[in-house]
């Protein structure tokens, strides 16, 4: 009598397989019949059992894994079939169930073990599903397993992932995000895909598993007069910076050296567009954007608009702006109404004139694909900002609020006070403003970081 021949049950992954997983039932047998011709052996369990899933695929199945619904239903009962298993191995059953859902087939029932693990592969170059449902995890892990398919599960913002874990999916050939995630998760695995980090590392200013603090000179290139920036060149204030942030990182803090630059200044004339402010050209201020990228430095371009709007202002630099180590700060203290003249009065903007910028400068973020940016409100009255409560802090954006009130080290602590103790101050990150001139005395790092919130910026003027 001929021998039969042994079958060749060997799996083949084509190369055109894509796999969008719906239910996890339909999705192990539609991985099942993509690569398998026959099966020596099949693995069995409950698609909401991880112990089980996680105890077949540490002891290593010679075949698919099936994963069972409520029941054993008609499609996995014909892909068995299909398959004709020498054996199934299951684990997590009732036996008496077996018996009789399995009857015709061998089986193997082992026992579950709660503490089973398996390697999480295909991580490198490879597909990546990402799951935000714990539950999840292990069963989409085991199916992805056997296609070289990495799973990641992860929750919240995407961006603050772990380096690796970005690393894994930045070097991933395609990744799909699964279950129930939020709309922003889109934009931010586009983020994370293009890998492209704030100065001093990751992808969230403050946020990002580490506390990093901004130390900033303010000025205009121009010269000293407005700030302490103008003092010197680019490459100079680098070397300044870097004996000005000594003692901001008592706390552990990464610091971020920054140039904070007055890029429209306000003016005591009306200028040819009666805006009572000077436009700096950008070839002035490329110099400073280009030192501080190459240094790992950050930059923040202050507007001091006059009569004009901020979002008119803001568009004039658009182009530093979609750079990732490029910020904005609305300084309230020089938007004139109409009529109003700078150092008569005192300038305020409504939360709807801000919400204008926010919208539009976090639209650059998603359009490309950049980490968060910064987004500085200044501020030393409350009549300053009206509505403060209405500015909008998307997570594209980190919405800081500036006290840059001067004078004596008591009176900026009562300012403080004040604007961080309103009802809406939980929604900001919050700013400390040194003026070496101003203040009596200048505040030590020890006297800046006394006070609560603790600042995550501090300039000096």
């Amino acid at each position: 009598m001929p021998v039969e021949p042994e079958r060749d049950c060997s799996p083949e992954i084509p190369d055109d397989l894509q796999v969008s997983p719906s239910s996890l039932t339909a999705t192990s047998i539609e991985i099942s019949q993509a690569i398998y011709q026959c099966a020596h052996e099949v693995g069995l369990a409950f698609a909401d059992d991880p112990a089980a899933i996680s105890t077949l695929m540490s002891r290593g199945i010679q075949g698919p894994l099936l994963l069972v619904g409520p029941w054993f239903d008609i499609p996995l009962m014909g892909e068995l079939g299909r398959l004709e298993p020498e054996r199934v191995v299951t684990a997590g059953f009732d036996e008496l169930a077996l018996r009789y859902a399995l009857a015709g087939f061998a089986y193997e029932q082992v026992e579950v073990d709660q503490q089973a693990t398996f390697a999480n592969e295909g991580l490198t170059n490879g597909p990546v599903w990402l799951v935000d449902n714990a539950l999840l995890g292990v069963p989409l892990t085991a199916l992805g397993h056997q296609i070289g398919v990495g799973v990641f599960t992860v929750s919240g913002d995407l961006r603050a992932l772990s380096p690796e874990t970005r690393n894994a999916i930045s070097s991933a050939s395609q990744v799909e995000l699964l279950s129930g995630f939020d709309d922003d998760a889109a934009w931010q695995l586009e983020v994370v895909r293009r890998g492209e980090e704030l100065p001093g590392g990751g992808l969230l200013l403050f946020d990002a598993g580490f506390s990093r603090r901004m130390v900033a000179i303010y000025g205009h290139p121009s010269g000293p007069g407005l700030g302490v920036l103008g003092e010197q060149s680019p490459d100079e204030g680098v070397e300044r910076l870097r004996s000005i942030a000594e003692g901001y990182d008592p706390d552990g803090s990464v610091v971020l050296p920054t140039f904070e630059i007055i890029a429209t200044v306000a003016s005591a004339g009306a200028g040819d567009d009666g805006d009572y402010s000077a436009e700096t050209t950008r070839d002035v201020i490329r110099p400073w954007i280009e030192t501080a990228a190459a240094n790992d430095m950050y930059v923040v371009l202050d507007l001091q608009p006059g009569r004009t709007d901020y979002l008119t202002q803001a568009k004039i630099y658009e182009e530093f702006l979609r750079l990732p180590h490029v910020g904005l700060a609305l300084d309230p203290e020089w938007r004139l109404k109409p009529h109003e003249v700078h150092l008569r009065q005192i300038g305020t903007v409504d939360a709807a004139e801000i919400n204008e910028v926010v919208e539009w400068l976090a639209g650059i973020v998603r359009e490309e694909a950049l980490p968060q940016k910064l987004l500085i409100l200044h501020q030393f009255r409350l009549q300053m900002i009206t509505n403060r409560h209405q500015v909008e802090t998307p997570p594209e954006l980190a919405v800081l609020v500036h006290m840059d009130g001067q004078g004596p080290l008591s009176a900026k602590y009562d300012t403080w006070n004040l604007l961080t103790r309103q009802p809406d101050a939980d929604q900001f990150y919050w700013g400390w403003k040194n003026f070496y001139d101003e203040d009596i005395p200048t505040a030590n790092p020890e006297q800046v970081l006394i006070v609560a919130p603790t600042p995550v910026f501090v300039s000096f003027q």
